[in-house]
């Protein structure tokens, strides 16, 4: 297998225990997927029936953009296909798409008109880079339910999706899964803030443009964050690499 194939893999099965780690993973749902830049006619995506804190690197399909298994023995999910499938497709910079049901992330998505607000540090690092689809319609049953999602996510890294959960994208598997990690932080804060019943405190415009304004910085700290953590799973149980 070509080593940056095969690392992709152990990457993409480190984000999924981690999220179970984390608890935004949600029963044998949801899916994580990495686009390798050397295969764009293909995608690595969890397959169904696994639970993520006993995945490993063997168990990811290589798939193509027609739901073919170009690689590994497992079931591919028909929504993660469809969801997944459109995304790389109309938005070749998400090489990695994170969707997940994640509970604090979630509840915003189930409330009427409440925005991620810039309220926390962790929450001006999305500051104009979320993305609304108001529009729930269940189950993704068909490959245009995918089409929606990617055009609703426009130029965004980040998609709430109505009564249902989110999208991450990213360049990269760690940047991704940085992002997906701050996200619900962030909107664990502003749950906890909302319940109190006290009026929220906004940064201001200038201030939260400019706090996290610096790509290269929050790639290095990414990077970083992931590493470490990889370090925790291989302390633990390293089997996620095989």
């Amino acid at each position: 297998m070509d080593d940056s194939l095969n690392q992709a893999r152990i990457d993409l099965a480190a984000a999924l225990r981690l999220a179970a780690r984390f608890d935004l993973n949600e029963g044998i749902c949801n899916h994580f997927s990495y686009a390798p830049p050397e295969r764009p006619d293909a995608f690595l995506v969890n397959p169904f029936g696994k639970h993520w804190s006993q995945l490993s690197a063997s168990d990811l399909l290589l798939v193509d953009h027609d739901g073919n298994v170009l690689e590994g023995s497992g079931e591919l999910e028909t929504t993660a296909f469809r969801i997944h499938s459109r995304i790389h497709r109309q938005h070749p910079r998400a090489a990695c798409v994170l969707h997940t049901h994640m509970p604090y992330a979630t509840a915003l998505t189930s409330l009427e008109d409440t925005p991620l607000e810039p309220i926390s540090q962790n929450a001006l690092r999305y500051y104009n880079d979320v993305a609304y689809d108001d529009s729930y319609n269940g189950i993704a049953s068909d490959v245009e339910e995918g089409e929606r999602m990617a055009r609703a996510l426009g130029a965004k890294r980040v998609l709430f999706l109505a009564n249902h959960g989110v999208v991450v994208v990213g360049p990269s598997i760690p940047k991704a899964f940085e992002d997906l990690y701050y996200l619900e932080r962030a909107c664990q804060v502003q749950v906890l803030a909302h319940s109190t019943g006290r009026p929220l405190r906004r940064v201001s415009d200038n201030i939260a443009g400019a706090t996290f304004k610096s790509p290269e910085t929050e790639h290095h700290y990414a990077d970083a964050h992931f590493a470490a953590l990889k370090r925790l799973l291989d302390a633990e149980d390293s089997s996620y690499a095989t």
